[in-house]
């Protein structure tokens, strides 16, 4: 019997075109909620039961239950990590899940630094600016994290898949495009 080779998963990292990082904090994630392989599809879940209502969706039942002594910031950045599978959707969700009050900026910049998400975040926080240039953390972020060049950023979401789009209303008036944030 031939075997057939499996062509390499497409990661963040490979599609940003930047080198692999392997997050310590990925793997202490994996060990304490125990989810191991499949941490990505757990983070995303976790962040949908705690407020990232837009990505809602059936989720396998066998995932682990949520680990409160996980923070937020630590979900949220673990989402954008380079080494998970690409998944805009990871993205897209932790951009909504951090537009939170609950969310402490800074340390969410140092987790950023640390595990090499600086790129993804100011390019959210850099739309975000377009449409909420108040909201935290992406204004704390715009003025504190450190940028991280990236040869790619086509592979970042597009500004439209991080806000909702209203039609033009019954009365005429015009579409309205809102920032999506967390339901708290």
């Amino acid at each position: 019997m031939e075997l057939k080779e499996q062509a390499p998963v497409t990661t963040l990292a490979r599609r940003l075109a930047t080198p692999a990082h392997v997050s310590g904090l990925a793997i202490r994630l994996g060990r304490s909620s125990h989810a191991g392989d499949c941490l990505p599809e757990w983070l995303l879940k976790v962040a949908v039961e705690r407020g990232a209502a837009h990505y809602r969706r059936a989720f396998d039942p066998a995932l682990p239950p949520d680990n409160p002594e996980i923070s937020d910031e630590e979900i949220g950045i673990a989402l954008c990590l380079g080494q998970h599978p690409y998944n805009l959707d990871n993205l897209r969700a932790a951009a909504q899940f951090l537009s939170s009050p609950r969310v402490d900026a800074a340390k969410l910049c140092r987790l950023a630094v640390r595990e090499r998400c600086e790129a993804v975040l100011l390019h959210i926080a850099t739309v975000a600016e377009r449409f909420a240039p108040t909201l935290e953390p992406w204004a704390y972020l715009r003025q504190h994290l450190p940028p991280r060049r990236v040869p790619r950023t086509d592979a970042l979401p597009h500004w439209t898949r991080l806000v909702s789009h209203t039609g033009v209303t019954a009365q005429g008036g015009p579409p309205q495009t809102d920032w999506l944030c967390r339901d708290e």
